[in-house]
């Protein structure tokens, strides 16, 4: 809403916001996201550390400077999945937030998601405008989308930030830097898959959502800044990333949009390889091949899970084929 000077007004919004920060050995990175947080102007926040057995003096660094926040300690180091789902099971608040540590979020971005999800009853889940840390004209993502060959990817991605992006829209997907569930539909639809550990995971979760009909609403007031890459890459994401495509297409891509688009996703599967393999000499890509086969070798490990997902959809194949994304229309994106 915006005044007759033209200045933006943040309407009133109600409910708990438990946010969830996964965590480990980023002390360095939480000096810069908490305080942000003690700055939202959303009164009823709840943030939670979910700390993976981390060496560099986290634990008394939160207490000490953050006492009002909680820490859900783990025993060992579970990975973004494990740690996000120790501290979605202890939050109280009726909407909950994923949020990397490495990140700074605007004052009113607790108030604009909740805002969003006031305005849109259908949704589910929020995607917020996520911008380069370090280049705040930047995008890292305005959204997820969904490609019908099965290649997720962000909006916007490496865009300078002009206005493209300015409207309240759907969107298949909320990165998992800086996504807001609200609770009740993760009541129905399951927390993260542990399966996945790091990477793709959010993806998994966006597919379960769509699949039962919750929308995914993109709120373009609600701002984060993102140090890409910070706490997490290299060989091991490649690794995970390769591995995890495979698990989200096995468990939710529907078998009318295989008989559909299957070699479609095959043949974008068979250039991600090649890819890799004319690129051998890379860790990286190395580790993505290494993923890849681990992805194709444990298939088997998903079919329950497919079962019990493809059974409970509850929308058609028509509205899916509508919320995906043709391969020539993500590139605009890219």
């Amino acid at each position: 809403m915006v005044n007759q000077a033209g200045n933006f007004i943040h309407p009133p919004v109600k409910g708990r916001l438990s946010i969830i920060i996964p965590n480990w050995n980023g002390k360095h990175h939480l000096e810069t996201c908490l305080p942000s947080l003690v700055a939202q102007t959303h009164p009823d926040i709840e943030v939670i550390i979910a700390d993976n057995a981390s060496t560099d003096g986290t634990q008394a660094y939160v207490r000490e400077y953050f006492p009002q926040f909680l820490i859900e300690q783990l025993s060992e180091n579970r990975g973004f999945t494990g740690a996000c789902n120790a501290g979605m099971r202890v939050a109280t608040g009726e909407f909950v937030a994923l949020l990397n540590n490495d990140t700074e979020v605007d004052p009113h971005w607790a108030a604009e998601v909740i805002a969003a999800l006031g305005r849109h009853p259908e949704a589910g889940f929020v995607a917020s405008k996520m911008l380069l840390f370090d280049k705040r004209d930047t995008f890292h993502t305005a959204g997820d989308f969904y490609r019908m060959d099965g290649q997720p990817g962000n909006r916007g991605v490496w865009q300078q930030d002009t206005g493209q992006y300015e409207t309240e829209e759907y969107v298949f997907s909320a990165c998992g830097g800086s996504s807001v569930y609200r609770r009740s539909m993760l009541e129905k639809i399951g927390l993260l898959d542990d399966d996945f550990f790091f990477s793709q995971e959010d993806v998994d979760l966006a597919w379960r959502a769509q699949l039962q009909g919750y929308r995914c609403i993109y709120a373009p007031h609600a701002i984060v800044y993102h140090r890409l890459s910070a706490s997490g890459g290299g060989p091991t994401a490649s690794f995970h990333d390769g591995r995890n495509t495979l698990y989200v297409l096995m468990k939710n891509y529907p078998a009318a949009l295989w008989r559909r688009h299957g070699w479609s996703v095959l043949r974008n599967q068979a250039n991600i390889a090649w890819s890799a393999l004319r690129a051998w000499r890379g860790e990286a890509a190395r580790a993505k091949l290494r993923g890849m086969l681990v992805g194709i070798l444990t298939l088997p490990r998903m079919l329950p899970k497919r079962r019990v997902i493809q059974q409970s959809r509850s929308v058609s194949i028509e509205y899916l084929e509508s919320i995906l994304t043709h391969p020539h229309d993500a590139k605009r994106s890219l």
